[in-house]
């Protein structure tokens, strides 16, 4: 399939399929009238097929963020950690700022998120 594109603001968004998307985040231009550079994201096949979590557990330093993605089977007093993020706090930041948005969208096409 041949993905579909379009750009909109600092970002494009690529479709590659029903269940992939990309999103491009290029740095806004400074006032020096310097050119943003593309980023190119390469993801490898495991990562592409995703980890699956229904619970996350989050601690930080005062200089990381760590994100604990996890899978909580029903039933058991068990849980797997399926992946672990590290992150500065600017980008946790905007990682908030991106989830925040992306929700709004999500519920101005789908309706609201249930609690």
């Amino acid at each position: 399939m041949k993905p579909s594109k379009f750009s909109k603001k600092n970002r494009e968004y690529i479709k590659w399929d029903k269940n992939t998307k990309q999103v491009r985040i290029f740095p806004k231009a400074t006032h020096t009238g310097e050119a943003a550079a593309q980023l190119q994201i390469v993801m490898d096949d495991a990562a592409a097929q995703g980890v699956y979590a229904n619970t996350a557990a989050v601690t930080h330093t005062e200089t990381e963020f760590v994100l604990d993605f996890v899978f909580l089977m029903p039933g058991q007093g068990r849980a797997r950690v399926g992946a672990r993020v590290i992150s500065t706090p600017l980008h946790t930041k905007r990682l908030g700022a991106a989830l925040r948005e992306n929700i709004k969208q999500y519920e101005a096409r789908f309706g609201p998120v249930k609690p």
